[in-house]
């Protein structure tokens, strides 16, 4: 997954550090990433949610807020509002690059950022939240020893995540006033609430509280025992799946014609995960895994690469039926193809089979009032199935190097 590094100044002229990451195949549509409070574009969660979105081809801006990261500037000048200010800012730099974000997400503090942005960014069609606080105040309670010190002095040194941080008295007053509720009132787009029931940081109480003071189209998704930080590599490549499918809805994703010569476009298949054999399959807009099962060191999230060549027997055979019968006016209600294939892709790759020949057994079943010949005849049409013929015949595939 290719990566573009830059820099681009915030809502006061300091350098906000930024990653852009990049699908490997065709740009259908460009996210914007907040995160979570304190935390860095870096963070795991955000790394993870960005790779799998890139792979499906939204591309992720993800970037430090002022005073974060590897950004400029010092973290005791911002608040609430100088966050909201970096993203339209950031939201300003992927436009001028040709890149119009119409998605939003925000993890945690993020998350009620973009809520409070979106209103005033008219591009943006579908806006996420991960984990979010309803009320940005809530932020407070990380550091709720060290409030009268603040209030007393001005500002003061507390430590979040191990870390030192100088939370400001401005920045107390800013979250304090930050109430949500206009601004999701406001929201011109789609709402993806996402949130873990179990979340000890940010209450499930405060998806409920964002859910119902948008307006429709809305969607809440749990997060089962996903801890706030999706520090498990799992959840967050389910919120990205998730993320995924539900933009699918409601964000323009931008499809590219096919180039010349090549109708149904390129297909393009990029690996997932180099430790096993996880692959992100990329053709148009449609998105799918290809895996190897366990016991072959994979991890079984996909169809082996032989699945997938039985699935297009068997798709092309069930279809190409049914555009006879259509065409016929006969009285077939339903087509159930079911295809076996006596090989076994983790035994056979790497090694020179012993067998020149695949055996493909392919059985149908055809549901309605048909008589012998119409079945009959509707079995003779199944060999006549492209995907078919293409298996049957001898083929020639050129490989070259990029």
């Amino acid at each position: 997954m290719p990566t573009t590094r830059f820099t681009f100044p915030g809502h006061d002229g300091q350098q906000l550090a930024a990653r852009l990451d990049l699908p490997d195949g065709p740009h259908l549509a460009t996210a914007l990433f907040a995160h979570c409070f304190t935390c860095s574009k870096d963070i795991p969660a955000a790394r993870r949610i960005a790779g799998r979105l890139a792979a499906m081809g939204i591309a992720v801006l993800r970037f430090d807020f002022t005073g974060l990261g590897h950004s400029e500037g010092e973290f005791e000048n911002t608040n609430f509002t100088t966050n909201v200010a970096d993203l339209s800012a950031a939201a300003a730099e992927l436009d001028k690059r040709g890149m119009t974000p119409s998605l939003l997400i925000g993890h945690s503090l993020g998350g009620a950022a973009v809520l409070k942005a979106a209103p005033d960014l008219p591009s943006i069609k579908g806006v996420v939240t991960i984990g979010a606080p309803f009320d940005p105040e809530h932020v407070t309670h990380n550091f709720a020893d060290s409030l009268p010190d603040i209030i007393r002095d001005g500002v003061a040194e507390v430590t979040l995540g191990g870390r030192p941080f100088r939370i400001s008295n401005d920045f107390l007053e800013d979250v304090a006033k930050g109430q949500l509720t206009p601004a999701i009132a406001k929201l011109d787009a789609a709402l993806l609430v996402l949130h873990a029931p179990r979340d000890a940081t940010v209450s499930i109480d405060n998806a409920s509280e964002i859910f119902l003071a948008a307006k429709h189209p809305k969607s809440f998704i749990t997060l089962d025992d996903a801890d706030h930080l999706l520090t498990r590599a799992q959840d967050a490549e389910y919120v990205a799946n998730m993320i995924a499918s539900w933009a699918t809805k409601y964000v323009d994703l931008n499809r590219p014609a096919p180039p010349i010569g090549i109708p149904e476009g390129v297909l393009r298949v990029s690996e997932a995960d180099a430790s096993g054999f996880l692959q992100d399959i990329q053709s148009g807009p449609h998105h799918v895994l290809a895996d190897e099962p366990a016991a072959y060191g994979g991890t079984n999230k996909g169809l082996t690469p032989y699945g997938f060549l039985s699935a297009g027997l068997g798709a092309c055979t069930s279809m190409t039926i049914r555009m006879y019968a259509r065409r016929k006016g006969w009285p077939l209600t339903h087509v159930l193809v079911d295809v076996t294939h006596d090989k076994v892709h983790g035994q056979d790759a790497g090694t020179e089979t012993k067998s020149k020949i695949d055996n493909f057994t392919r059985t149908i079943h055809l549901t309605g009032d048909l008589d012998d010949a119409q079945r009959a005849r509707l079995l003779e049409i199944a060999d006549r199935c492209p995907v078919h013929q293409s298996l049957e015949r001898s083929n020639r595939i050129e490989t070259k190097l990029a």
